[in-house]
């Protein structure tokens, strides 16, 4: 899901910039964000392959169909290829990929995740990153501002509730998130402070009349609700399987916020 998302913002990007040059750097900027994407989430799985047992136990590396080894190894692939498919793109997105991004992804795994919320905020930043690398690739960074702040927002939001369903693996693998320093309790209330700045942050562009009724709709439809939904929902019942379902109903409220971001200035309704 992660790689689709990546691959979707690029795409998005392009339109939203307006982008008409040679379908080459919309393949390799496209190219770069998946194979990033992809040598993240095998590092990441390299680092937490103890946790996982725990908090994953149905994937094919705590299953064992894959070593831990071999996913190190395909880290190091994905990451070397993104890498020269960033070299094809301009100056300003091989900073953005190569220099900002790809340590960024690297130091989270290895020395940030635990940390509360720093790791959140790092992972958040990685997302709005894309749409600035995207916008550097295009040719046109300012108008990929306001996806890049939407997506940081959602982000920020799921990676809390994931550690939220993840506390009992965290805790035996000695992290320091933020539920587990601060208690779920506290946890929610800031997934509840951070959708309400989100979800009002979010509705402003349509008011002023940066975009369309068509991102109007999809926002509420879309992120709104179903922010809505995840702060109740966990203020009702704060467990484990309640906040696993709500990262995966934010998961599908990223695509369809960058869908009404894509629309939305494309069609003038």
């Amino acid at each position: 899901m992660n790689l689709l998302t990546g691959g979707m913002a690029v795409y998005f990007s392009s339109h939203i910039v307006g982008f008409s040059g040679e379908s080459v750097i919309l393949i390799f900027a496209m190219l770069v964000v998946v194979c990033f994407n992809a040598g993240a989430n095998a590092y990441n799985d390299y680092i937490d392959f103890e946790t996982d047992k725990i908090n994953r136990p149905l994937r094919p590396l705590s299953l064992g169909i894959i070593s831990k080894n071999s996913a190190l190894y395909s880290a190091i692939f994905f990451f070397l290829l993104g890498t020269i498919f960033a070299f094809q793109l301009s100056d300003e997105s091989k900073i953005i990929g190569i220099g900002i991004a790809l340590p960024l992804m690297i130091l989270y795994s290895r020395y940030l995740k635990g940390r509360p919320l720093i790791g959140n905020f790092i992972i958040a930043l990685i997302l709005g990153l894309t749409f600035l690398f995207s916008g550097a690739a295009f040719g046109n960074i300012s108008a990929l501002f306001l996806p890049a702040i939407l997506a940081f927002g959602l982000t920020f939001i799921r990676e809390l509730v994931k550690d939220i369903a993840d506390l009992e693996g965290d805790k035996q693998s000695q992290l320091h998130t933020y539920p587990i320093m601060a208690g779920t309790e506290k946890s929610v209330r800031l997934v509840a402070i951070f959708s309400a700045i989100v979800g009002v942050g979010a509705f402003i562009p349509y008011l002023i009349g940066m975009y369309s009724l068509v991102y109007g709709i999809l926002l509420i439809l879309g992120v709104e609700i179903p922010l809505g939904i995840v702060v109740a929902s966990l203020l009702k019942n704060p467990e484990k399987k309640t906040a696993i379902h709500a990262a995966k109903l934010l998961k599908m409220s990223t695509i369809i916020g960058l869908l009404a971001i894509y629309l939305g200035s494309i069609y003038d309704i």
